[in-house]
């Protein structure tokens, strides 16, 4: 009988192939029978009160166990019913052991399957979450790494950035073409070795929001960096060496803020002190100007439990932000348009009411004044989960959890917040893999639009006690962790099975054959911008460990901070805590 079955497969897939060849804009479905049995989990673990899930392909309803090292059975269960995920054109079950809340290694056997390792801790996230925010360290420009802090990944200094020249675009009679600018520190942005204003903005706000969220935990928290022995947190210590370098891209004649530093072309895959092309800033920017000014604002609040070691400072950032926004207001509509010599990354928005709101709230909450509140709610409306393009829930974070706002207003702005929940739970809830990601989400950096909305949900979660917003959170994390159709936890030396050659021109250049930890890849997505070789067209399945993989494999400062917030948040005690 099985060999007749094989022989009708294969007649069956020989006709179709001899046929007009049609795409068919609908994932195919696998045959269950035809789908090797496999188990995807978080591989980094579980915490002992949350949620616990893995997936299974093949069969539903299959047995399960967890097994101690000590070889007795701890848990069994069977796995639900089999369900279709589009973005993966897979029929998957879900093995829940969610009631195991026993500390300790595990091995989960799944009928049909090999064992795989699982984990429960309490302290299942921390070392992941001091790489991802070391990797910080790692992509800083104009200073050496030593052994002492780098180990392997020491490397001589790259990018002193103190000769950087006025780029033609970016020239105004005070400073005209060609005029000698410094623009230090910061870090690198990506794989490549540029600094985007625009990019930085959300991503030095989402770590700010990580110390505002769980200052406890970053109290006393170190993970070996040069400042560790100072009197600052290490987070801060971080954020600080970038907010430097974007105090120096305020042109002080005007208050204007440049798009970017860059060199005119991407280097070659070659380390930061072989990278000795010129570099310029380029083109003063609305948006630019508005993410800098919130950025500032933000930072002017932090910095003000820090007189005593910056004196100064929080009112340096608040004057500067002012002078920003002012920028803005009077230059409203600059768009970013790429000078003919300039090949790096724009970074281009088209739509900027997102950055105006968001700059304005955080310019309320820095200065006390309602003008700044009544531009914010002008551009009220409804949110998604903050990308680079995409800033106005960045505006709604700060004020959801500030007291300077309350009554109906307040109010107003957690709605918005829980509204967009709402939508990410009803996702979650509907997926056959238990994670709020859906076709329209695999997209250039999927993995961070995962840990955005993770973000958003977390933030609803605070706001609310809705133990389903939670459910979510942890849902998206478990995907980038392995939880997924590929089976990479998708964070670079953490894991089973990690990415090995990220688009990283440090990674790719150091002749060390594992890639600097605690970098995220970009994730799946159809979109196939380079000219790599990929293994599926489905969204959830079209990813490659490969350096040519600039549209998957990429890493970047931007989807790092979602994940360093979500890391602080499963691992600080807040998260067991309902408001």
């Amino acid at each position: 009988m099985m060999l007749f079955r094989c022989f009708l497969l294969l007649i069956t897939v020989l006709l179709v192939g001899c046929g007009d060849q049609e795409t068919s804009s609908q994932p195919l479905k696998e045959d269950p029978e035809s789908q090797p049995v496999s188990v995807q989990v978080n591989q980094l673990g579980y915490l002992p009160d949350g949620d616990k899930l893995a997936v299974s392909t093949g069969q539903g309803n299959q047995s399960f166990r967890l097994v101690s090292q000590e070889g007795e059975v701890i848990f069994t269960g069977f796995s639900s019913e089999l369900k279709f995920w589009e973005p993966a054109g897979e029929q998957v079950s879900l093995a829940d052991f969610s009631e195991l809340q026993q500390p300790g290694a595990y091995q989960l056997q799944v009928e049909g399957s090999d064992p795989i390792a699982v984990q429960i801790g309490e302290d299942v996230f921390e070392q992941i979450h001091d790489a991802a925010i070391k990797a910080y360290y790692f992509n800083r420009a104009s200073v050496q790494l030593t052994p002492e802090f780098a180990g392997a990944w020491a490397r001589p200094a790259g990018h002193p950035d103190d000769r950087v020249r006025v780029h033609a675009s970016a020239a105004s009679a005070e400073r005209p073409a060609g005029t000698e600018i410094a623009g230090p520190k910061g870090w690198y942005d990506a794989g490549d070795y540029n600094k985007y204003i625009v990019n930085s903005g959300v991503s030095t706000y989402t770590l700010l929001q990580a110390w505002n969220d769980f200052e406890d935990f970053y109290r006393q928290r170190h993970w070996q960096i040069p400042e560790s022995a100072n009197e600052l947190p290490d987070l801060i210590d971080e954020i600080l060496w970038n907010l430097e370098w974007m105090r120096a891209m305020q042109d002080p004649h005007d208050g204007g803020v440049y798009h970017k530093l860059t060199t005119l072309n991407f280097a070659a895959a070659v380390m930061p002190h072989e990278a000795t092309a010129q570099r310029y800033v380029v083109q003063k920017t609305t948006a630019a100007a508005l993410n800098y000014a919130a950025v500032m604002a933000s930072a002017s609040r932090v910095f003000e439990d820090f007189t005593q070691q910056h004196p100064g400072l929080a009112d340096d950032y608040r004057q500067s932000a002012e002078l920003a926004w002012q920028w803005a207001v009077e230059n409203p509509g600059v768009i970013y348009q790429q000078p003919e010599d300039v090949s790096t990354g724009a970074y281009g928005d088209q739509q900027l009411e997102d950055e105006f709101s968001w700059a304005a709230a955080e310019l309320y909450l820095a200065t006390g004044n309602a003008d700044y509140l009544q531009a914010f709610f002008a551009r009220d409306k409804e949110i998604k989960e903050a990308s680079w393009s995409h800033v106005a829930a960045l505006g709604y974070y700060s004020l959801a959890t500030s007291d300077s706002l309350s009554g109906e207003d307040k109010q107003r702005v957690i709605q918005r917040i829980v509204s967009a929940a709402d939508k990410m739970l009803a996702q979650h809830q509907q997926s056959a893999y238990g994670v709020a990601m859906v076709e329209e989400d695999f997209v250039w950096g999927s993995n961070g639009v995962a840990l955005n909305k993770a973000v958003l949900v977390y933030q609803a979660w605070q706001l609310s006690g809705e133990q389903g917003y939670l459910q979510v959170a942890q849902g998206l994390l478990d995907y980038v962790l392995g939880r997924n159709p590929t089976g990479y936890s998708y964070v670079t030396g953490y894991g089973h099975k990690t990415p090995m050659h990220i688009h990283h021109r440090q990674s790719e250049a150091d002749d060390i054959s594992e890639p600097v930890p605690g970098w995220l890849a970009g994730g799946p997505q159809p979109g196939w911008q380079d000219e790599c070789s990929y293994p599926s067209r489905l969204p959830a399945k079209s990813y490659v460990d490969d350096w040519c993989s600039y549209s998957t494999n990429e890493v970047t400062i931007n989807w790092n901070a979602p994940l360093v917030y979500l890391l602080a948040a499963f691992s600080s005690d807040s998260q067991q805590e309902s408001p």
